[in-house]
């Protein structure tokens, strides 16, 4: 199976460098992708919120910031809406 995206879009907001716990780098984005359906269609635009790590994410937060247009290019990873968010134990 082949799960591979190319998304072309603009940020919505400025990309944020974090550090996890064990010292990873990540940032997360998102980007608004315009898109058109026919010949004099309405355009429409799709939020598509995304993740980068390790040199990804500090090249991201370093050159980029809202409104720039950016194109990436990764694989689609949906979140199950019947799994819980949080399995913490009180």
């Amino acid at each position: 199976m082949l799960n591979r995206v190319i998304l072309m879009g603009r940020l919505t907001a400025d990309p944020e460098l974090r550090k996890t716990a064990s010292d990873l780098s990540v940032t997360s984005f998102t980007l608004a992708v315009d898109s058109k359906y026919g010949k004099g269609a309405d355009r429409q635009t799709d939020f598509i919120n995304c993740v980068a790590w390790r040199q990804t994410a500090e090249f991201i937060s370093r050159y980029f910031s809202k409104g720039r247009l950016m194109a990436v290019e990764g694989s689609l990873h949906a979140k199950d809406p019947r799994k819980p968010r949080c399995s913490c134990s009180s």
